[in-house]
C-alpha cells in the first residue's frame, strides 16, 4: 500500500548559527553604513536631510513595532496617536538642535525643549481618552502609549543629542558608541553561541549566557580601546582610562537593553519584534541595545569627557 503524501509544508533546515551571524552583519553592515553615509556627506543639507529620514524611520518603525508588542499581549494603547507623537518629538529635536549649532547653546537646552513637547504629549492622550467612546481601560491605555514614547524615541533622541553635542565633533562619538556598542552584541553572540554554557536570565532569554556576557564586554571594550588609538584627536577629552571605562560601561548595559527587549517580546510571545530587517528581526531588534547606551553615551560625554 503507497503511503499518503503530506499536504502540509515541506520541511525548512533552520539557518545554523554562522549563517545567522553572518546575515545579522550583513544588515547591521548595509544599514550603518547608510547611516555613516548620511553622517559625513560634505553638503550639510543633504546630510542633515538623510540623518533625519534615518531618525524618523527608527523611531517610528520601531515604536510601532513595541505597540504592536502591546497588543499582541492584550493590552491597550493609543497605536496611531503614540507614532504620531514620537515621529514629531524626534522631527521637533532635529529642528531644534540642527539649527542651534552656530549660538553656543546648551545640552541642558534640548532638554527643557523635549519636557515640554512630553508634558503636551501627556495632555493630549488624555484628551484622546476623553474623546474614546470604546475603551474602559483609559489609566492602561495612557501609561502604555507613554512608555512607548519614553522607550523609544525619547531614548533614541539622544543620538541627536551626541550628533549635535556642542563642545565635540559628535559625529566621531556616534560612531564611537555605534562602533562598541555593535561590538558588544556580536561578542555577545559569537562567544555564547561557541561556548556559552551557564543561563544568565533562562526565564527571560534562553539564549542568554554568562559567557556570552563576558564576550560582549571583552569585545566592546577592545574595540572601545582600539578606537580611541585610531581617532585619539577627534574625540575630546578621551583616553585609555575613559575608553576602558566606557568599554565596559556600554557593553554591559548593551546586554541589559538586550534583556529588557526580550522580556517585552517574551510576554508578547513572540520571536522578533517584526521582520524588517533579514538575520536580526524588528526595528527594535536593531535598537535595543543601543536605546540604552546613548543616554549613558551623551550623559559621560557631557558630564565628564568634557566637563
Amino acid at each position: 500500500m503507497d503511503c499518503a503524501m503530506s499536504d502540509g509544508p515541506p520541511n525548512v533546515m533552520p539557518l545554523s548559527k554562522a549563517a545567522v551571524f553572518f546575515r545579522r552583519l550583513a544588515s547591521s553592515l548595509v544599514l550603518w553604513t547608510v547611516v555613516m553615509a548620511a553622517l559625513f556627506s560634505p553638503d550639510r543639507l543633504v546630510s542633515g536631510f538623510f540623518f533625519l529620514l534615518i531618525m524618523l524611520t527608527l523611531a517610528g518603525t520601531g515604536l510601532a513595532e513595541f505597540y504592536g508588542m502591546v497588543e499582541k499581549r492584550g493590552l491597550a494603547c493609543f497605536r496611531n496617536l503614540g507614532v504620531l507623537g514620537g515621529v514629531l518629538l524626534m522631527g521637533a529635536t532635529f529642528g531644534f538642535l540642527s539649527t542651534r549649532q552656530a549660538s553656543g547653546f546648551l545640552p541642558a537646552d534640548a532638554n527643557d525643549f523635549e519636557t515640554d513637547f512630553v508634558v503636551l504629549f501627556v495632555l493630549g492622550l488624555c484628551v484622546r481618552q476623553f474623546l474614546s467612546k470604546r475603551n474602559p481601560a483609559g489609566l492602561l491605555a495612557i501609561s502604555t502609549t507613554l512608555f512607548g514614547l519614553m522607550y523609544v524615541p525619547w531614548l533614541l533622541n539622544f543620538i541627536q543629542k551626541i550628533n549635535y553635542y556642542p563642545r565635540a565633533d559628535g559625529r566621531f562619538y556616534l560612531i564611537y558608541f555605534l562602533v562598541v556598542t555593535k561590538f558588544s552584541d556580536m561578542g555577545a553572540y559569537v562567544v555564547g553561541s561557541l561556548i556559552g554554557r551557564h543561563k544568565m536570565i533562562p526565564r527571560v532569554s534562553p539564549g542568554k549566557t554568562w559567557e556570552g556576557f563576558a564576550g560582549a564586554l571583552v569585545f566592546s571594550t577592545g574595540a572601545s580601546l582600539a578606537f580611541e588609538m585610531l581617532a585619539h584627536s577627534r574625540l575630546v577629552g578621551m583616553n585609555w582610562l575613559h575608553a576602558t571605562v566606557l568599554g565596559l560601561l556600554l557593553g554591559a548595559a548593551a546586554v541589559v537593553g538586550d534583556l529588557i527587549e526580550s522580556l517585552f517580546k517574551r510576554e508578547a510571545g513572540v520571536k522578533d519584534s517584526g521582520r524588517f530587517l533579514p538575520g536580526i528581526g524588528g526595528i527594535l531588534d536593531l535598537l535595543d541595545s543601543i536605546l540604552f547606551n546613548a543616554p549613558l553615551m551623551y550623559l559621560y560625554l557631557r558630564h565628564i569627557l568634557t566637563r
